[in-house]
């Protein structure tokens, strides 16, 4: 437990940030368009995306399951030192947005803002992107804010994917192969960018805490955007047919590392892309749980947004776990 050592210490932000979805299926041309920058998408590009929700219901469970994950956060930070906090959700590609989120905090009466993506691991074309216009955003108020970039590293998140992954293993065939699983980008925002460093050292650390030796896993790429330029891979489904034709691969694990909640690119890219084409390739096929809203993990990151004040102060530089 954190004291507050100085009542009359101005009330801090966190501005929990999450990618977005939309909230019916109405939405989601919308949402598309703003995903491609204010150009709306094709027939055939917005079909394929509505089937994909259709296929989920109408809409992934994204919106709720990052409400949950707010929440936790949210409460552990009021547990640890009530009164001290305020929170705020803060979007990329959905209301409300991060600056929407700003906009909350410093209407409620906080100093500055520290500021978390719900995602794990550090790239300038993502995790950055978040930061850049949440400081923008705290700037023009006049606040400071302090960013954390990567927490791939917290005990709890590392101990969460290695429990999942030793209990779908042990249920699947002996000569099953692990792809530790993230979000691919485009090459060119890869030169000079730690994401994929920052995803080999994750993934070798949830590897190692589960005692799986190194030839039976590799880092596994997906959910890439649908554009001409090349990006980072190879993907998934292009792992599986490979695995498919090695003549001793029986099954096929899917550890999603870089993705924190039940959403598009786990619910359908592995439950149902995925896993059709194992099925048609005569692979067996799991994929391991995503944190959500788990409680120890959400505690962890409730006191990683805490240590940023006292390690950094604000404003201040990013603190990298």
């Amino acid at each position: 437990m954190h004291p507050v050592t100085n009542e009359s210490d101005a009330r801090r932000g966190a501005l929990i940030m999450a990618y977005g979805s939309p909230e019916s299926p109405d939405q989601i041309e919308e949402y598309y368009t703003h995903i491609r920058r204010g150009r709306p998408p094709t027939e055939e590009a917005l079909a394929d995306l509505v089937g994909r929700y259709e296929a989920l219901g109408g809409t992934s469970t994204l919106r709720r399951r990052t409400a949950d994950q707010v929440g936790a956060i949210t409460l552990s930070l009021q547990q640890d030192q009530p009164g001290r906090w305020a929170s705020a959700l803060g979007q990329k590609h959905a209301a409300p947005f991060v600056e929407d989120g700003v906009a909350h905090l410093l209407d409620v009466g906080v100093s500055d803002i520290v500021g978390l993506v719900l995602a794990p691991h550090y790239s300038a074309a993502s995790v950055g992107q978040y930061h850049d216009r949440a400081r923008a955003a705290c700037s023009a108020a006049g606040i400071g804010y302090a960013a954390i970039h990567s927490w791939w590293s917290l005990d709890a998140y590392r101990d969460f994917m290695a429990r999942q992954l030793s209990a779908c293993l042990a249920a699947m065939p002996t000569n099953t192969k692990v792809l530790v699983t993230a979000h691919s980008l485009p090459l060119r925002v890869l030169d000079g960018d730690p994401y994929v460093e920052g995803l080999t050292a994750s993934a070798t650390a949830i590897a190692g805490a589960a005692g799986l030796d190194a030839a039976r896993w590799t880092l596994g790429w997906q959910s890439a955007g649908r554009t001409p330029e090349p990006w980072a891979g190879p993907d998934v489904l292009e792992q599986l047919r490979t695995l498919a034709e090695d003549g001793h691969t029986e099954g096929v694990l899917v550890v999603p590392q870089g993705f924190t909640s039940d959403h598009l690119e786990v619910a359908y890219d592995l439950d149902i892309e995925a896993a059709r084409l194992a099925g048609s390739l005569g692979l067996a096929f799991a994929r391991t749980a995503v944190v959500n809203d788990d409680r120890s993990v959400m505690a962890e990151l409730a006191e990683l947004i805490h240590d940023q004040v006292a390690e950094s102060g604000l404003p201040g530089e990013a603190l990298e776990t």
